[in-house]
C-alpha cells in the first residue's frame, strides 16, 4: 500500500496531501489548501513575488497538518512528491525545495510531477474513473488543451488554445464587466439569472496557413474582444449594464465551443471516453452541457470532482502514485523547476539525469 506526501505550489495555492493506494483504490488520508485568492484579487491577478512569499509561510504548517491528519510520520511514507513544472518559477521552487529536503532528510524517493499530468490524474479521484484510451479536455486558468491518453505516460496533445486559455478569458471578461477576480466563479454566479441568448458572440477558430481551420484548436481572444465591444456600446446607453445577460451569453458560448470540439475529436478518433479536468471544469453550465451532449453522442463523460478541479495536492499525489506503480525511477534531487515543459516530456522528470 504505497503512501505519498505531495506538495503543490505552482501558482497561488499552497497545498499538501497524503494519499494511499491499495490496488485500484485511492484513499485521500489528508488534504489541505491555503488560498491566496483574496490577496491577489486586489491586483486583478496573481503577483508572482507575493505568491512565492506566501508559499514559504504556509507550507510548513500544511505539511505538519497533512501528516498529523493522516495519522502518519515521515517514516511511514513511501515517497514525497512535488510539482516542478510548468508554473511560476519562484512558487515552484518553494514546493520543490521543500519536498527534496524532506526526501533527503528522511531518505525517501522524490517524485517530480508535471502540473498538467497532475490535472489529468485528478479524474481518478472520482467514483467512476475512465479506462484508457480516452480523450482529456484540460481546461484551466492557463491551459485549454485536448490530450489523448493511452496509458500512464503515453499522452499526445491534439488541440490547444493559440491565445487566451478559457480560464484567462473568464478572468479578462470579468474585469471588463467590473466583476471580482477570479472571473470564473464571479461570472458563473451572476450568469444564473441571465439570458444566454441575448448577445451573439463568436466561436473563435484558428486558421491553417494553407486554408481551412484546425478542427480541435481554440481561440478566445476574439470572444473577449467581442464582449468588450458590447460593453463599450452598452455603456453609451442610459440603461444599466445588463451584466447577467452578458455573463450568461459569454459562459454559454465558451461551453458550446469546448463541448462541440471535444466531442468532435472523440467521434473522429473513435474514442468512447471523454475526461474533463482543470479549474474551468468546475463550471456548472459546462459540466451539465458536457454530460448531456456526451449522452446524446454515446460518449462516456468523466469529470474530476469539484474539490479537485482547481490546483490541489491530492491530484499531484495521484500522478505520483501512478508513476510509482508504473515502475519509474525516482527523480533526481538535483532536478530544478521550469516555467514551461512539454507534457509529452513528463517522463524525463524521472531518473538520475535531470533535464533542467
Amino acid at each position: 500500500m504505497p503512501t505519498v506526501l505531495a506538495l503543490e505550489t505552482s501558482c497561488d495555492e499552497s497545498a499538501a496531501a497524503v494519499l494511499r493506494q491499495e490496488g485500484d483504490q485511492l484513499t485521500v488520508l489528508s488534504h489541505g489548501i491555503a488560498s491566496q485568492v483574496e490577496e491577489h484579487a486586489q491586483w486583478g491577478g496573481v503577483v508572482p513575488e507575493i505568491a512565492s512569499r506566501r508559499h514559504v509561510e504556509a507550507l510548513p504548517n500544511l505539511v505538519e497538518h497533512a501528516l498529523k491528519d493522516a495519522g502518519l510520520v515521515a517514516a511511514d511514507l513511501d515517497a514525497i512528491a512535488a510539482t516542478v513544472a510548468p508554473g511560476l518559477v519562484g512558487a515552484l521552487m518553494v514546493g520543490s525545495i521543500t519536498a527534496r529536503t524532506l526526501a533527503a532528510l528522511h531518505q525517501k524517493p522524490f517524485l517530480a510531477v508535471h502540473h498538467l499530468e497532475a490535472h489529468l490524474a485528478s479524474v481518478f479521484l472520482s467514483d467512476h474513473p475512465p479506462h484508457a484510451p480516452y480523450l482529456v479536455l484540460l481546461v484551466s486558468g492557463g491551459h485549454t488543451e485536448l490530450i489523448r491518453v493511452d496509458e500512464v505516460g503515453e499522452m499526445e496533445r491534439l488541440g490547444r488554445s493559440h491565445d487566451d486559455a478559457a480560464g484567462e478569458a473568464f478572468d479578462k471578461v470579468a474585469r471588463l464587466m467590473g466583476l471580482d477576480y477570479p472571473g470564473g466563479p464571479a461570472i458563473q454566479a451572476i450568469a444564473v439569472e441571465g439570458d444566454a441568448k441575448r448577445f451573439r458572440l463568436p466561436k473563435g477558430r484558428v486558421s491553417k496557413p494553407g486554408g481551412g481551420f484546425y478542427p480541435y484548436d481554440f481561440s478566445f481572444s476574439g470572444l473577449k474582444t467581442a464582449v468588450l465591444r458590447h460593453v463599450e456600446a452598452l455603456r453609451r446607453e442610459p440603461e444599466e449594464l445588463p451584466l447577467a445577460d452578458l455573463a450568461a451569453s459569454f459562459e454559454q458560448i465558451v461551453a458550446d465551443v469546448l463541448v462541440e470540439r471535444s466531442l468532435r475529436c472523440c467521434s473522429e478518433l473513435g474514442l468512447e471516453h471523454l475526461v474533463m479536468v482543470g479549474g474551468v471544469a468546475a463550471n456548472h453550465r459546462l459540466r451539465s452541457q458536457m454530460r448531456a451532449a456526451g449522452k446524446t453522442k454515446g460518449v462516456s463523460v468523466h469529470i474530476a470532482p469539484l474539490a479537485y478541479c482547481t490546483d490541489n495536492a491530492a491530484m499531484v499525489a495521484v500522478a505520483a502514485l501512478r508513476r510509482l506503480s508504473s515502475g519509474v525511477e525516482p527523480s533526481s534531487l538535483e532536478l530544478g523547476v521550469a516555467a514551461r515543459w512539454p507534457l509529452e516530456q513528463a517522463l524525463s522528470l524521472y531518473g538520475p539525469s535531470p533535464p533542467f
